[in-house]
């Protein structure tokens, strides 16, 4: 698959998991936005409930204070001078309010028969008898009117002179509210206080903290009082936002997997990339390495037929060079194929190590003495500073041996061709380890390359001049050995300031 397909599918399955995770964020920001007005809503309708019981409460105090008050057992004189100043159109002053005394009264006079002459008949006493009912009727509702219209007044005037701790009971108001939220649904704690037309507290039922200011719903009690002295019922739910947010956990656990899913995607894809990146450096090895076999068989193969002539065999200094040729290429052939088993060695992800007691300063001059003859051919120097006091380790001889072998020799190719070679190899302990450095004064390192050096297939890059051959391989070995003999190994290193390996293993006594 190519890398432009591939991104094309991150990309629209990317867009594709974000937009279901805003939808999904925006159904839930709609849902509890309602959630919230229908909550507000449902409060507002239930404090409605609450002030029209405590207006009727009222209402009814002041009308049985009222009737207490004023109500009065006229004499039957009275009740006939009051009808007459009323069937005279004159003014009415009423002095109680109790319907029943006045249908009692009209009772008696409806059982008073109808005065007739000796010219009527009955057509016309029915009438004289509807006019009489008529009067009768218009009289009660005049009454009425009156006795409403005295009730009214002295509702609209006397509750506004007291203060609004006389009018309500406290109790009674937290009794009202904690019923009308109960039957509306809302049986969560709530807190609720009473406040002047100043925003003085007149009473509080609990402590509402300025912050929480937001979230309290506010709702005027008595609305028909003048606005100089109208007062406000304040009403705040510590769990309000627990309770709306109850309503939406289903939606929770759908947006915790979508989560999960964008982040497992983006994971994937990091991996896809980073398979197809390795299978690209793999291709390019296996290409590389078929060219590099190439060469050494084929060379091999025309010495071979080189040493069928008998011409060739009667000559001892011809014979000499072919044999050395097969001799050398036979050695390439074979650094080819270790190179092959380090592939392998990578496949299986563990290496299998022969472990045995080392001594690191012996095996490190060993390998110097050895190597000195490398490094002077090119004109340079080896220098040994072996500090270490305690060097015993705990490693694969062939493969540690293996590992300075590659990190010298990688010295010797990054050499620089202006100024001699100088290669420096100590070791020395600290905090109870074994520390191991290589040195040399070679080209050096950028330093946003020091970190993938010991990547697998990463070779510094170079431009296009390619005058050392490679795979690599050798330092991502290197770092494996190290790590799986549970050490470490870092580099420092400045571009044309050479580079600095450093090793650090356990000693065997840890």
């Amino acid at each position: 698959m190519r890398k432009s397909t591939i991104w094309l599918l991150a990309i629209v399955m990317a867009f594709a998991f974000i937009g279901l995770l805003y939808l999904q964020i925006q159904y839930v920001s709609t849902i509890l936005k309602t959630r919230n007005e229908q909550f507000n809503e449902t409060v507002r309708r239930s404090l409605n409930q609450v002030v029209k019981r405590l207006e009727m409460d009222e209402a009814r105090q002041y009308l049985d204070e009222d009737i207490q008050k004023d109500f009065l057992f006229n004499s039957e004189e009275n009740e006939l001078s009051s009808s007459q100043n009323l069937k005279s159109d004159l003014p009415v002053q009423i002095d109680s309010s109790d319907p029943s005394l006045y249908a009692n009264r009209y009772k008696k006079q409806l059982e008073t028969p109808v005065p007739l002459t000796k010219s009527d008949n009955i057509v016309t006493t029915l009438k004289k008898k509807q006019e009489m009912w008529l009067d009768r009727y218009r009289y009660q509702e005049g009454l009425l009117k009156a006795v409403l219209r005295e009730i009214v007044l002295s509702l609209i005037d006397a509750p506004n002179l007291k203060p609004i701790q006389d009018r309500i009971d406290f109790k009674k108001l937290n009794f009202y509210l904690g019923q009308e939220f109960a039957s509306n649904g809302l049986n969560i704690p709530y807190i609720f206080s009473v406040v002047n037309k100043d925003g003085n507290v007149v009473y509080q039922s609990g402590n509402i903290k300025k912050s929480n200011a937001a979230d309290v719903i506010v709702y005027p009690l008595f609305p028909s009082d003048p606005p100089s002295k109208m007062n406000f019922l304040r009403i705040y739910f510590p769990t309000k936002k627990s309770y709306i947010f109850r309503s939406v956990e289903f939606i929770i656990p759908s947006v915790i997997f979508t989560l999960v899913l964008l982040v497992t995607f983006t994971f994937t894809i990091f991996i896809v990339f980073r398979q197809k990146k390795l299978s690209e450096m793999k291709n390019d090895f296996i290409n590389n390495m078929t060219h590099e076999l190439k060469t050494p068989v084929s060379t091999i193969s025309l010495a071979a037929q080189m040493l069928k002539d008998s011409d060739i065999t009667k000559s001892p200094q011809v014979f000499k060079h072919i044999s050395g040729v097969i001799n050398d290429e036979t050695k390439r052939l074979s650094f080819l194929v270790e190179k092959v088993l380090q592939m392998s060695l990578f496949e299986r992800q563990k290496a299998t190590l022969k472990l045995k007691e080392v001594d690191a300063n012996d095996l490190l001059a060993n390998i110097a003495h050895t190597f000195k003859l490398k490094v002077e051919k090119y004109g340079g120097e080896i220098d040994i500073d072996l500090q270490a006091a305690d060097s015993t380790i705990y490693v694969d001889e062939m493969h540690f041996t293996n590992v300075l072998f590659n990190l010298m020799d990688n010295a010797v190719k990054y050499r620089r061709p202006d100024i001699p070679l100088k290669l420096m190899a100590r070791t020395w302990n600290e905090n109870g380890k074994l520390m191991l450095s290589i040195e040399d004064n070679g080209v050096g390192i950028k330093k946003e390359y020091l970190k993938k050096v010991f990547d697998r297939f990463f070779r510094v890059p170079t431009g296009n001049v390619h005058d050392v051959k490679g795979f690599g391989l050798g330092l991502a070995y290197v770092r494996k050995i190290i790590e799986d003999l549970s050490g470490s190994i870092r580099a420092e290193s400045e571009l044309n300031n050479g580079t600095k390996f450093i090793i650090s293993l356990p000693l065997i006594k840890s």
